[in-house]
């Protein structure tokens, strides 16, 4: 019975349904799959401070954020930073300079952590005791003035409103918060430092006006302000001039130049002071007055000058000014209690009521302005603490200087002058020599940072009851009750009260006690005799005297010895266009808008909540447009670390290009790709072998392992002399161009099926594969911490043995000496030549060929070459790429030799040596020398055989020797071809590989014959200018008496290799010309 229309329909409409039901089923089913899928590439969440959880499969691309999370919290609760001082390891120390509590770590403290952290990490790995202490300076002047200045915009009050004891718990408050900015930064920066110690180391031309804090009015400089001094008596008057005229309140005398005829008549008179009456002495003094000015008013107390003519002449040092820069009462009553330069205005004003007022005109002169108030800056008596610098300069000189052994070392060694010549960071007058030093000032009017351990005794008998008044009533004590103990002792039988000194000491004397004070000096501790002194301080040259040289002088003063061994100074990070950080200029990064990656929005908000006006906010955007227009892109902390340790084989600074950071996380993304590669080719229940006969492996492996093992040594030695820049140059260039471009290449046939061929070389590779990232990463680890410690912890276990729980406390790789293999070095040397000149030819003559397989061909003038091509044969074609086949000829050679002797033979048996010969010849005296290691002299008749294994001839020569040729005949099997072919077929694109070899690659009618000439004629005239210039050195006058015998024969290897590559050009040239031709 045929359907009805309506139930055709109704069954076309269910199996509709049916299907859009399997469609969403299907789909739903994806979904899931793509969810499976996801969750199999995402980190599970790991709870804070446990071991991180990685994923169960490893993801296909590398993200900095995603890879740097968690390792470093674990890392610290596991305690792997701790140093232990009962340690039987032998101890490394490092002291962080500790950064400005004030503000955010800059790029210059991330290049310091990623030094420090490399080397830190490195001597952990080595078995060493290793103690990298944290410190956090308190910056006295800064922190006080911005903790004011907030106190001044939040609470319209003052330090002194608050009093000492709240303004100190502000600083307080400021410190914790900035100061844990600051840690943040350095743990991000993978900093693995022992935090269990962290401590705290507490011109103006002529007249203008000028803005004053404090001062409602602009206050007018740069003038000469004249007035008379009545002479005692009535009778005369002596006119001075000054700038700050308010300063003639404290005028003890009046100097004039002893041969100014002028003033002869006053010498020895008096001049009467007008507001206190106080005589003034007229004296003589050349060294003060200049005669072309006339006369000055001393002031002792408030000027440089003054104060050492006072001392010439025992004057009276008067103060006139409060500390917040008013009149005091000696001043007189009239000005008292007057800001200094209302004061100026009002003496004037009251010298021209007196009737002595001469005059003002324009001067030029310095004014100081404090660079982070603002206000100006003059000189003011105050008693003051110094610590005389006398002797421990001169320790502190011979600690780097005496003897072959000394106690200090500088690297670079450029510093070792600097040290001897600089001083100024201990004296008013800057860049005088070491060797005389004035007394340090160690004291600070501030209320911020380590007190003064000094106090006054105040006596009750005292006719004056000021504080400080009396210079033998101080008492000093590490606290207030062994300060009490030694007052009483003093004053014995008096009675008294003490008060401590309110000044602070210098932040550069608290600095400089760092090294002893973190190990718990003054007590004899145990971290004190097991980490002092310390071995290496790692900082910028530019504090090289404001801490360094202190460091050392209180070190050996109170340590007992230098502070520490070594002083490795880093050069100063510029921008790209080498400019200094500067806000203004907007090139000031913060490490983590490099890590995290920003928008140049994000940079210019930063900018805004800064301090910048509005010129200089405008100036610094337009240079942060300039360098970031798509701001910065998130490099990560790995990436940033190897960028700038990578710099600092640059001197003295470091022109730092954020597009270079950019590479390195790129490359970070290669590193990523190829573990992950080697990890999809270990089995499931995979486990290493780590036990393996060298004897068999596949050639690649050989190599891999050897060069591994080079490059082992080399990082060792490099970061034994602490050339950073070149360690991570070799581990780059380890993992990019030898594992990365070649032996993972030179794998892959082998895991490109099930071939039962390949067994034996597939499990060579796979142990090879376990044993080069386990020693790369490792190598690698103390430059990138994050992404080696991921891939790491992904490698499969070690058959038998039981691995550490982290990269961070593994050993760090040493060298093997079975794994060096010089011979297969060679070889694959040769190989990767050859390949790179065939890719070469690709790409510049068949880049629209690519894709298509080509046959090549290689022409050798050596047996030996051709021996290593024809048995690599397999290493070329995979390496190589898209080539159909690889034929390799050996070329026959015909020398004629005449019998004779000579002198040297050396230009003569360079054209021999090219193939392999019998040389029968009579020696009178030789010195062979094989691959640099010299044979004995053999006997006075022998038959020699070169090469007498496959070598290189180029590392075959005789010297200085007198033989007779007896007969030279070439050995048989030298002419046979091992293509079949004496030539390679016309149509073929040509390189030179090096001397002895060159390769081709057929094209047919591909090649251009006339382009490839021109081509062949630029490389032949560069050779002939070498060989020229080569010809012209050796033939030089004096060159064979002067020139020593090892460049000697560099220079002849040299010209040799040219004199066969240019015959090879011709011989090709010939050939071309022969192809053009038809």
């Amino acid at each position: 019975m045929e359907a009805t229309p309506e139930q055709l329909e109704r069954k076309k409409k269910k199996e509709e349904k049916v299907q859009l039901q399997s469609k969403k089923k299907s789909r739903r089913e994806e979904e899931e799959k793509v969810v499976e899928e996801e969750e199999d590439y995402r980190d599970p969440l790991t709870p804070s401070g446990q071991k991180k959880r990685l994923s169960a499969i490893m993801p296909k691309n590398y993200k900095p954020s995603n890879v740097e999370k968690c390792w470093y919290e674990w890392w610290e609760a596991s305690g792997f930073f701790v140093a232990d001082a009962n340690s039987s390891k032998p101890p490394f120390v490092i002291l962080l300079p500790p950064p400005n509590v004030t503000g955010n770590l800059h790029l210059g403290h991330a290049l310091t952590a990623a030094i420090q952290d490399t080397m830190i990490r490195w001597k952990r790995m080595s078995g060493f005791n290793a103690l990298w202490v944290p410190g956090l300076d308190h910056a006295g002047i800064a922190t006080q003035v911005v903790v004011e200045k907030k106190l001044m915009r939040d609470r319209r009050s003052t330090r002194h409103d608050l009093g000492r004891e709240k303004f100190v718990s502000e600083v307080w408050k400021w410190k914790h918060e900035h100061g844990g900015n600051i840690l943040k930064q350095l743990r991000r920066l993978g900093a693995s430092l022992d935090w269990s110690r962290e401590v705290d180391k507490i011109d103006i031309k002529e007249r203008k006006f000028l803005n004053i804090p404090g001062y409602d009015k602009q206050v007018e400089f740069g003038v000469l302000t004249s007035f008379a001094y009545p002479i005692e008596g009535g009778l005369d008057e002596i006119v001075v001039s000054t700038t700050r005229v308010e300063t003639m309140l404290g005028d003890t005398a009046i100097a004039v130049h002893p041969g100014d005829e002028r003033y002869s008549h006053l010498h020895g008179k008096f001049a009467n002071h007008p507001f206190n009456g106080r005589k003034l002495p007229i004296i003589c003094d050349a060294i003060l007055v200049d005669p072309s000015f006339g006369t000055g008013a001393i002031t002792p107390a408030h000027d440089q000058d003054d104060f050492k003519a006072g001392k010439r002449h025992s004057l009276e040092f008067i103060v006139i000014f409060t500390d917040d820069g008013k009149i005091n009462d000696n001043g007189g009553a009239e000005f008292s209690g007057m800001p200094r330069f209302e004061a100026r205005e009002a003496v004037k004003e009251a010298l021209k009521k007196k009737g002595l007022y001469r005059g003002a005109e324009n001067n030029e002169m310095h004014l100081g302005l404090c660079s982070r108030s603002n206000d100006v800056v003059e000189p003011m008596l105050k008693p003051q603490w110094f610590v005389n610098c006398d002797s421990l300069a001169k320790q502190a000189l011979q600690a780097a200087t005496d003897g072959e052994n000394p106690k200090l070392e500088f690297i670079p060694k450029q510093f070792l002058a600097e040290w001897k010549r600089l001083s100024h960071v201990f004296a008013f007058v800057s860049h005088q020599w070491l060797g005389n030093i004035q007394d340090w000032c160690i004291s600070r009017q501030l209320w911020w940072g380590h007190r003064i351990p000094a106090w006054y005794v105040t006596l009750e008998d005292d006719a004056e009851k000021d504080f400080g008044v009396y210079n033998d009533h101080w008492v000093v004590g590490r606290n207030e009750e062994e300060a009490l103990a030694e007052a009483s002792q003093k004053f014995s039988g008096k009675k008294f009260d003490i008060s401590q000194d309110p000044d602070v000491l210098d932040t550069w004397f608290s600095s400089g006690l760092f090294p002893l004070s973190v190990l718990g000096w003054p007590d004899d501790t145990d971290d004190l005799r097991t980490f002092y002194p310390t071995s290496v301080l790692e900082t910028g040259h530019d504090i090289l005297f404001f801490w360094v040289a202190r460091m050392v002088m209180l070190g050996i003063q109170l340590g007992g010895d230098v502070p520490f061994r070594k002083v490795f100074l880093h050069p100063m990070v510029r921008d790209a266009h080498g400019r200094k950080m500067s806000k203004s200029l907007g090139n000031v990064i913060d490490p983590l808008e490099v890590i995290d990656g920003i928008s140049l929005e994000g940079l210019h908000k930063r900018l805004e909540e800064g301090n910048l006006d509005q010129k200089e906010l405008v100036v610094a955007k337009a240079g942060q447009k300039q360098d970031f227009p798509n701001g910065i892109a998130e490099c990560g902390t790995d990436a940033l670390r190897f960028a700038l340790v990578s710099y600092t084989a640059q001197s003295d600074k470091i022109n730092l290009d954020i597009q270079r950071v950019v590479g390195y996380r790129q490359w970070c993304n290669k590193l990523w790709n190829a573990v992950r590669f080697a990890m999809s080719k270990f089995d499931t229940d995979y486990s290493a072998a780590i036990d393996f006969n060298l004897e068999t492996m596949p050639f690649s492996c050989k190599w891999i392992l050897s060069v591994l093992n080079k490059a082992i040594s080399k990082v060792v030695s490099a970061l034994d002399s602490y050339e950073l820049s070149y360690a991570a140059s070799t581990v780059y260039s380890w993992w990019q161009y030898q594992f990365c471009d070649v032996f993972i290449e030179a794998i892959k046939p082998y895991f490109a099926g099930d071939d039962p061929a390949f067994a034996f070389e597939r499990s060579s590779a796979q142990d090879t594969l376990w044993v080069c990232l386990d020693n790369g990463l490792r190598l690698l680890h103390p430059f990138m911490p994050f992404v080696t410690e991921e891939l790491w912890q992904r490698l499969p276990p070690v058959r038998g043995h039981t691995r550490k729980e982290s990269i961070v406390t593994s050993e760090y790789p040493s060298a093997a000496d079975a794994w060096t293999n010089e011979e297969v070095e060679y070889e694959m040397d040769l190989i990767e030549s050859t390949v790179k000149c065939l890719r070469s030819l690709r790409a510049e003559v068949f880049e629209d060929r690519k894709n298509e397989r080509l046959p090549a061909f290689a022409f050798c003038k050596m047996r030996a070459v051709a021996d290593i091509l024809t048995s690599h044969n397999f290493e070329i074609l995979t390496l190589a790429k898209n080539l159909s086949s690889i034929q390799i000829a050996c070329k026959s050679l015909n020398y004629q030799v005449a019998d004779g002797n000579y002198s040297s033979i050396k230009y003569l048996l360079w054209p021999l040596v090219l193939g392999e010969f019998r040389i029968e010849c009579k020696v009178h005296r030789t010195v062979l020398i094989i691959s640099r290691v010299v044979a004995p002299p053999p006997p006075s008749l022998k038959t020699y055989t070169w090469p007498p294994f496959p070598f290189p001839s180029s590392y075959l020569y005789m010297q200085r020797c007198h033989i007779q040729i007896i007969q030279v005949r070439r050995n048989e099997e030298i002419g046979v071809l091992l293509s079949g072919e004496d030539a390679p077929p016309a149509g073929c694109a040509f390189e030179n590989v090096n001397e002895n070899l060159a390769v081709y690659l057929k094209a047919g009618e591909k090649v251009n014959a006339e382009v490839e000439l021109v081509k062949m004629r630029n490389k032949m005239d560069e050779i002939q200018k070498q060989q020229e210039k080569l010809e012209k050195k050796i033939n030089a006058a004096g060159y064979k008496e002067k020139v020593p015998p090892e460049i000697q024969d560099k220079d002849t290897e040299k010209l040799s290799k040219l004199v066969q590559e240019m015959e090879l050009f011709e011989k090709e040239s010939e050939r071309l010309e022969g192809e053009k031709s038809l």
